[in-house]
């Protein structure tokens, strides 16, 4: 596996995280789930070991990973609230 084939990856994950968040300012859970499950597809790819980058090649999966990173923290923060109101979902 090449560089732009890592970024590629990376940078498909973080559009999908970017249209995760879209869909919880929406309140549009389906399709959270949706795009969940095609995330974890992708995540499962890059969990099997891609090479190390250096230089830019590691600067862009650096920012990919800080926006991922900050599109879950947003999906956590509006979907907490709602799932502790959801019975038998509350997070301890």
């Amino acid at each position: 596996m090449i560089a732009t084939e890592v970024l590629s990856m990376y940078e498909n994950i973080a559009g999908l995280s970017n249209q995760m968040a879209a869909a919880a300012r929406m309140g549009d859970w389906d399709g959270l789930s949706k795009l969940e499950a095609q995330c974890a597809t992708e995540a499962r790819a890059v969990a099997t070991g891609v090479p190390a980058l250096s230089g830019a090649p590691r600067m862009r999966k650096i920012d990919l990973l800080k926006q991922i990173l900050a599109n879950d923290r947003e999906i956590r923060d509006i979907a907490d609230p709602w799932m502790n109101q959801v019975p038998g979902m509350a997070r301890q």
